[in-house]
């Protein structure tokens, strides 16, 4: 096994264990409050094209060196939930786990990117056991709701056709009045849930 090989089977053990801890976490969450706020989880490891493009696109030779200390997103992880408060509580689930530890932060929900992109995301390192030690590795786990899952699949569509080209200002335009028209919807959203919740507790 080389170098690269054996760096992957790192990464994948590491992603076994995230998608193990995060299903017990939400398990966990819905037994103790009665719902589960999550509507579906999807993993997945970077290729090899994948991570050298990245490289490519960072000025970094290609080297497993590089690999190990730039990239922090190898191993990712999205949890799509239903309304802007369950993407804050999974966080927070997330937080208190002794399994998992959190480097960075980044609430692109309270403050979007220029683009529009909503979303919450965590840089966390999770450990992996091999050979009789403890290593951790990196992963990206990505909080969001249906609404800005939706918006983040058709960005991404439009930035993979105009790859290598500039976007056309119209269309940056007009993905960004999606982007609020989206969140306007997630918010609407989010207080039909509080007034359904309201005649929840009458009945």
């Amino acid at each position: 096994m080389n170098d690269i090989d054996e760096i992957m089977e790192k990464y994948q053990f590491g992603k076994q264990m995230l998608e193990t801890e995060i299903d017990i976490l939400i398990k966990e969450f819905a037994s103790t409050h009665g719902y589960n706020p999550v509507e579906h989880v999807k993993s997945r490891i970077k290729s090899k094209k994948s991570i050298n493009e990245k490289l490519v696109r960072k000025n970094l030779a290609i080297t497993t060196v590089n690999i190990v200390n730039h990239l922090v997103d190898i191993i990712g992880i999205r949890i799509v939930c239903s309304f802007i408060p369950d993407v804050y509580d999974i966080v927070s689930t997330i937080s208190q786990s002794k399994n998992i530890i959190i480097k960075e932060r980044k609430d692109y929900i309270a403050s979007p990117k220029k683009s529009g992109y909503s979303s919450y995301h965590l840089i966390v390192f999770v450990p992996i056991y091999l050979k009789g030690k403890v290593e951790y590795v990196p992963a990206e786990i990505q909080i969001r709701t249906v609404a800005m899952d939706f918006w983040a699949s058709l960005d991404h569509k439009i930035q993979y056709k105009f790859e290598g080209n500039t976007i056309p200002d119209e269309v940056e335009e007009e993905l960004y009045k999606y982007s609020r028209a989206i969140n306007e919807l997630d918010t609407r959203m989010m207080n039909l849930n509080e007034l359904m919740k309201k005649y929840k507790k009458e009945f």
